[in-house]
């Protein structure tokens, strides 16, 4: 049977049954059949190809698009610093549901995906960062420079305190530089016109004459509410009265600084350690070098630096004053090419610091090629290297050793106490009682802290509450690794129980469901009183005739500035946003001032800003400030007319 099977199959019919299988295969999935892998992504953005951009969509077309995919880490590490930059702004003002909702999710996803589009828009076009560019951004960030100066070292301690290594940070950095360099050549090139700044010195120099009578607020309202009114106002306000999402969290803190000190090192132990790191101790040949770099690979810059060489080896010729007009080094040209004192540690690329530390004193070498291109190299002074011996190193020995033995004391605590959590990690009884510790309950513990908890220094950790409201922690109901809170300081933490946001039942809020419709109607009558003084103004009536019809005092605001809170903000900005009056009119409105009273004004003249009298730096900063947001909207709006020719995929459920 088996051979009349492999008989039937060999055939023309066959060879074209499964040419017909090829053809729904290659229209309706054939590309996730062969491709197939977990998809983790929130965002996916794919863009025809640069050479057929009505390309279509459809496989197998679609393998032609340039895709780049925004994966869930990436977004959840956007979306944190986000909300702890939120928080820290707005403090208690801070409304978790909202940024929660998912239409703030999707406006802080868009901006990825528009970072995203304009580095793909670089990659397309050509546009890419340097290994200058990208040095001296990375030199220039302050905390990793030492009086003033890049320090490699502090570069190195400040990537491994965040666990990177240079290559990653570089790799990070150079495609954030890359997505900024579309938006950031538009912005550079946008421009404001004379007349613009002119219009802009006239409404921001602009005075107004005002007056204005503050009714007396209504005499609180302590008529009954009846239910079918404490009903309605809750279900159309229920978003007032909702309460966070929170969890009852129970806490072991283990610090370090708490433990008893380790017994101190011996002698012995201190000579093993200096001999061990004796090298730390001595301080590296060092050369005083200045260089002078011309930039290129081709004859033409070999051509150029080995001219250069020729007259800085010149009986007589100053060095300085050739790097100062010849040097392509922007970092060093100024100060005469000086590098500064140079060590052989990896600062330098490798052939340029070879040519150094075979130079002589005094000596000039030269041109040196690098992938910066040919450098001219003047060694101007060498400091020999030392060491210190162990009676002088020995306090510093003893510190540190202190602390290794302590730094193993608690890491040897920890290990223990993770080892009990594997054990049991449904409770952090027995680890805490292994640990000399008690587990503390918080309750109540939300996202934002506030109140007691928004000082408390573990409740008020980032790393903390993402640990305590991870979907792992929250559905699981387990320990979870340890969460650092300062060196040797950490905490375990387990969620005992989960409170999903909600709105808080009427009978919990009825009392503020009653404050808040008496308010109402105390604000509805307020401004009924404002409406019926607004009519009588735009009857005829003048606003002092008003006032004194009501015993009221009018006050009156002559050459009042925009921006100037008088009698607050709000009421200032409405003073403003009413129209110009006409010739022989007056302009009228009323605002809610912060006391809670409502203020009827009328704006009786408007006074124009002059252009002619603003000082030159003041035109200057404006003309760029306008020039800066004429850049930013065509920045966006390329981005939108890319949009247009883009597929962009979102997957809110992971989100």
């Amino acid at each position: 049977m088996l051979q009349k099977l492999r008989e039937k199959s060999s055939g023309w019919i066959a060879t074209a049954i499964i040419l017909l299988l090829c053809v729904p295969f290659a229209f309706f999935g054939m590309d996730q059949y062969l491709f197939q892998r977990n998809a983790t992504f929130v965002a996916r953005v794919e863009a025809p190809p640069s050479w057929w951009q009505s390309a279509p969509s459809w496989w197998p077309v679609s393998i032609l698009w340039q895709t780049e995919e925004i994966e869930a880490d990436e977004f959840r590490t956007v979306l944190e610093q986000q909300r702890q930059q939120r928080s820290q702004i707005e403090g208690d003002t801070f409304d978790t549901r909202a940024f929660e909702a998912m239409d703030s999710k999707r406006q802080i996803l868009d901006g990825v995906v528009d970072r995203r589009i304009m580095g793909m828009l670089a990659e397309r076009e050509g546009l890419v960062v340097g290994n200058t560019q990208l040095r001296e951004t990375i030199e220039s960030v302050p905390a990793f420079q030492v009086g003033d100066r890049f320090d490699p070292q502090s570069y190195q301690l400040a990537l491994a305190s965040q666990n990177q290594t240079p290559r990653q940070f570089e790799d990070v950095l150079r495609r954030d530089l890359q997505q900024s360099l579309v938006p950031l050549g538009i912005s550079n090139s946008a421009f404001a016109t004379r007349s613009e700044v002119d219009r802009l010195l006239e409404l921001t120099g602009e005075s107004r004459d005002v007056a204005y009578l503050a009714l007396p607020a209504p005499a609180p309202d302590t008529a009954p509410v009846s239910a079918a009114e404490i009903k309605r106002w809750y279900q159309q306000h229920s978003e007032r009265y909702r309460e966070p999402e929170s969890v009852t969290l129970e806490v072991v803190d283990v610090d370090g600084t708490a433990l008893p000190p380790p017994p101190a090192p011996s002698e012995q132990a201190l000579r093993e350690r200096y001999a061990q790191e004796q090298a730390r101790f001595g301080t590296g040949e060092q050369r005083l070098a200045a260089h002078i770099l011309v930039k290129g690979s081709d004859e033409a810059a070999k051509k150029k630096a080995a001219e250069l060489f020729a007259k800085a080896r010149a009986s007589g010729a100053d060095f300085a004053s050739l790097a100062r007009a010849h040097s392509d080094d922007a970092g060093s040209k100024a100060g005469g090419g000086d590098l500064g004192w140079i060590q052989r540690n990896g600062a330098m690329v490798k052939p340029f610091e070879d040519a150094v530390f075979a130079m002589a004193a005094g000596e000039v070498r030269g041109p040196v090629q690098t992938d910066f291109g040919y450098h001219i190299i003047q060694l101007r002074e060498i400091k020999p290297g030392q060491q210190r011996s162990f009676e002088q190193a020995r306090d510093e020995l003893l510190a540190e050793q202190t602390k290794a033995d302590s730094d193993k004391v608690f890491n040897e605590l920890l290990g223990k106490l993770v080892d009990e959590v594997y054990k049991n990690p449904t409770t952090l009884t027995a680890t805490a009682k292994l640990a000399g510790l008690q587990v503390q309950t918080f309750q109540n513990v939300t996202r934002v802290p506030s109140g007691a908890n928004a000082t408390h220094e573990i409740l008020s950790n980032p790393a903390v509450l993402r640990a305590a409201f991870s979907e792992s922690a929250i559905q699981d109901g387990t320990v979870g690794d340890p969460v650092e809170i300062a060196p040797k300081h950490v905490a375990l933490l387990r969620v005992a129980k989960h409170t999903p946001e909600r709105t808080l039942p009427l009978a919990q809020v009825r009392e503020q469901v009653i404050a808040a419709v008496r308010a109402d109607r105390a604000l509805k009558l307020a401004t009924t009183r404002a409406d019926a003084v607004l009519a009588e103004i735009r009857g005829g009536k003048r606003l002092a005739d008003v006032a004194s019809a009501r015993q009221l005092e009018q006050v009156e605001l002559a050459d009042l500035a925009r921006g100037q809170p008088d009698p607050d903000p709000a009421a200032n900005e409405a003073f403003f946003a009413v129209p110009p009056p006409a010739a022989g009119k007056s302009s009228i409105g009323k605002v809610q001032l912060a006391d809670g009273r409502i203020a009827v004004f009328v704006v009786t003249q408007v006074t124009p800003g002059e252009p002619g009298r603003a000082p030159p730096q003041q035109r200057m900063q404006m003309q760029a400030q306008l020039g800066q947001i004429a850049g930013l909207d065509d920045a966006q709006a390329l981005v939108r007319a890319l949009r247009k020719r883009m597929k962009i995929t979102v997957v809110e459920e992971r989100l």
